[in-house]
């Protein structure tokens, strides 16, 4: 595909917004990002009320909790959020060329920082904090978990976009779903930051 499948200027500025279908596209996934904030809720909650349930002889928060893998972790996941503000700002001057360069950037972060979470899992089973270890070390990974696989979901997601994309070029089919992945990407950046606050400050302050 040509960066320029589309003549210049044929986009309007905003061509998420062009159709109906895509204004629509959009509203629905504000839609079902809400339900996924009232679902992550409900795990945070679980979260906090058993975080202190540890179990005699299993590892605490405290004794198990790596900051500097985590907040390079962070750093990782952050970055890639502002890679994915460039795609789209990319989009709406309709550079498709750059967009695909910030949407591969935005990949290989959300693919380094899963690389780091799996790291991190294997770290803490080996130090005997497995997921039936107690009920602090079941809430941890299923709310950790549930959130990398939504991570792991994104990069997958973005992936494919971008092979259609240099299959269809940029249009107004297309740029919808790049708009909105760039929302759940967004979406799935503020949840962690929420983690890192909750389960991994507050785990390391006790």
């Amino acid at each position: 595909m040509s960066a320029h499948s589309h003549v210049d200027g044929q986009l309007p500025h905003e061509p998420e917004k062009a159709t109906l279908e895509g204004r629509n596209k959009v509203l629905a996934f504000w839609l079902f990002l809400g339900g996924e904030t009232v679902l992550f809720g409900t795990l945070f909650s679980a979260f906090l009320a058993l975080r202190h349930q540890v179990g005699d002889g299993n590892p605490t928060s405290q004794e198990l909790f790596q900051l500097p893998l985590v907040a390079a972790a962070t750093f990782i996941l952050l970055t890639s959020s502002l890679t994915s503000v460039f795609a789209i700002q990319a989009m709406h001057n309709n550079k498709v060329k750059a967009m695909i360069n910030w949407l591969i950037v935005t990949v290989i972060l959300g693919a380094g920082f899963l690389g780091l979470e799996i790291y991190e899992f294997y770290h803490y089973v080996h130090e005997g904090h497995g997921f039936t270890t107690s009920a602090f070390s079941s809430s941890f990974y299923t709310l950790v978990g549930f959130h990398g696989a939504h991570v792991a979901f994104g990069v997958l997601w973005i992936g494919l976009l971008i092979a259609q994309v240099f299959k269809k070029g940029l249009n107004t089919v297309t740029a919808p779903k790049i708009y909105v992945a760039g929302m759940y990407w967004h979406f799935i950046d503020v949840v962690w930051v929420f983690i890192f606050t909750v389960v991994y400050l507050m785990g390391k302050v006790g």
